[in-house]
């Protein structure tokens, strides 16, 4: 299947990365500061000290000052002064206007402005030395709308109050200019702040221009917002989600278990998407259903793709206000039909009917399973409503290879799901009802969300009719990594007679890329006895039980919106092109700029 445009966002995460810590780019400063000390001293004469210490004593210094045809320069003044400055004063001056700056991202940019102007002003050297206070100015101009460009993109997307923390390095350096050549060195140095700067701030508006115009949002104040999620924990996308989303209607089916003894079950499919990313919008769905309700509650995955991500989590009680209001006047009834599987094409189902309505399970693995558009589940739904008031299509989510496209109605993979479903209904119409014992058991895991797991750990449902015993494991997750299901199924099958592994979706375990599936970080040989414990307890919990089912009508549910995903993923990557291109332009015309002011002013 070809890779749709919310396949190549996800994959635009490969360009985010970690900042080395603050004191390893403070440490190349200094050492880059003092290397160019080094070249200096072995370059111009008799020097027996290093640049650093000649610019420290009076008497070397004056005579160096004698030699008129050489430049009193030195690496440390020049470029690892403006830096520290930079690196020092950066982070407090933008988290006084109350926005987010790590020490971490301050020290890496000065580091890098620092190389930049390092390689610009010794360019000099390719023509004259003489030609130093030109390029050094240059350089310091670069700086500074470099430092605008890059604090706009990962601090505040407002230009005008990242001006100062912007300033802090290149003006440092126009000082440092000023003592090293002369004091009209500081009205040539401005001149050129203002050409980059000007050129930068216009290259900040192309940027932006294509995501205002298509969704009416600042690209850079998203940026900035996702940045902050990272650092802290911030939910500000939430605003921005909300204002490309749009309101929906889905159904949610629910089988509502009391039991002789033990605690209540819930079952509930949700037709929504437990994403973005971490806490942002739905990423803790299951988690947030699973506690608003007395019942144990199991959150499968339903049909929905990331179209449907809830733009805030609160949305979501908009969907658990739905389920309570679909657990009035329910008609309980203590009976079910034998599990069972089949396949079609590469999907396979496992199915059962809880008196009257029918729980689909399915799953393409070994091959990949990935979301199912609601169309698919929504054309189910209403096929089985023929036959059943309440049909809950279950989308297992348990094989991972690599971030892929979700399944589109008329393609032949949703063929194969709809072909199954109806077959398996179909099983289900005919099946003779028994009475039924349910047990069921909750154990949370000792990993983490990196590790792939979510909060809510392992949750196992054994369902027992006619002697026969099935169990629906459902683990806190998004997907699993390839044949992880098939390894747990194999020991699970010695418990009872019918299973499936599933996970819930869960996007708490995501903040950055959105491959983290169950079993990637932790091999599954290693929490399989947790899995097998689980099914045992159930299995000794097993009780009595009536069954009532319900579809919940969540209503105005603000969701990302159909195809949003695909347009800013088509956007971002149209904006991807040219972003190279246009910097190279506005970079040329900016050194064009200076050197005619150079010639100017000279």
């Amino acid at each position: 299947m070809a890779q749709n445009s919310d396949v190549k966002l996800g994959q635009l995460t490969k360009y985010i990365f970690t900042a080395p810590s603050a004191f390893r780019s403070f440490i190349l400063i200094v050492i880059l500061g003092l290397l160019i000390d080094g070249a200096n001293a072995r370059a111009w004469l008799n020097l027996p000290f290093s640049g650093t210490l000649a610019f420290t004593l009076p008497t070397v210094v004056s005579s160096y000052l004698s030699l008129p045809e050489k430049f009193l320069f030195s690496g440390t003044i020049a470029f690892t002064i403006p830096a520290i400055a930079a690196l020092l004063l950066t982070k407090p001056i933008i988290e006084y206007s109350g926005k987010t700056m790590t020490w971490n991202r301050s020290a890496l940019l000065a580091l890098a402005c620092t190389v930049f102007g390092v390689i610009i002003t010794l360019a000099a050297l390719l023509s004259s030395v003489t030609l130093i206070p030109l390029f050094y100015a240059i350089s310091l101009g670069f700086i500074f709308g470099l430092r605008l460009f890059v604090l706009v993109a990962i601090a505040d997307y407002r230009v005008l109050r990242m001006i100062i923390p912007a300033l802090t390095q290149s003006g440092v350096g126009i000082i440092v200019g000023m003592v090293l050549f002369s004091p009209s060195f500081a009205i040539f140095a401005l001149v050129l702040h203002f050409v980059f700067g000007l050129g930068f701030v216009i290259l900040i508006w192309l940027i932006e221009r294509p995501l205002h115009r298509a969704f009416g949002i600042r690209g850079l104040a998203f940026i900035n917002a996702f940045i902050a999620h990272m650092t802290d924990g911030s939910k500000g996308m939430e605003e921005f989600f909300r204002d490309i989303g749009e309101e929906i209607f889905v159904p949610q089916v629910n089988f509502f278990f009391r039991r002789e003894n033990g605690k209540p079950v819930m079952f509930t499919v949700p037709n929504l998407h437990p994403g973005p990313m971490g806490e942002i919008g739905g990423g803790n769905l299951p988690k947030v259903l699973h506690d608003n309700f007395p019942e144990e509650t199991l959150v499968a995955h339903g049909c929905a793709t990331h179209d449907f991500n809830l733009v805030s989590e609160s949305e979501i009680y908009k969907v658990i206000d739905a389920v309570r209001k679909s657990k009035t006047d329910l008609s309980y009834a203590g009976a079910a039909g034998r599990s069972g599987r089949l396949t079609i094409g590469s999907v396979q189902v496992l199915y059962q009917r809880f008196n009257d309505s029918v729980l689909l399970v399915t799953t393409r693995s070994p091959q990949r399973t990935e979301d199912l558009d609601f169309s698919i589940g929504s054309t189910i739904m209403a096929e089985g409503h023929r036959w059943f008031p309440h049909v809950a299509v279950v989308d297992a989510h348990n094989c991972m290879t690599d971030l892929s496209s979700p399944v589109l109605l008329a393609t032949l993979t949703a063929t194969e799901y709809q072909r199954a479903a109806m077959d398996a209904m179909e099983a289900c119409r005919i099946s003779p009802l028994h009475p039924l014992r349910i047990g069921v058991n909750h154990l949370t895991l000792p990993y983490l969300r990196e590790q792939g797991f979510g909060d809510l750990g392992i949750q196992v449902m054994v369902v027992e009719v006619d002697e026969q015993r099935t169990a629906y494991v459902l683990i806190d997750g998004n997907n699993m990594a390839q044949g992880v299901r098939e390894v747990l199924l194999e020991q699970i099958l010695t418990l009872v007679d019918h299973a499936e592994v599933m996970t819930t979706d869960s996007h708490v375990v995501n903040t950055i890329t959105g491959k983290n599936p169950v079993g990637m970080h932790v091999p599954a040989a290693e929490f399989l006895p947790s899995v097998m414990q689980s099914v045992r307890d159930a299995i000794k919990d097993l009780s009595p039980a009536e069954v009532a089912a319900s579809t919940a009508h969540c209503e105005h549910v603000v969701v990302f919106g159909s195809n949003r995903i695909s347009q800013l993923a088509s956007t971002v990557n149209a904006m991807l092109v040219f972003v190279a291109p246009l910097s190279l332009a506005m970079l040329l015309l900016a050194f064009l700029l200076s050197l005619i002011a150079y010639a100017v002013m000279a």
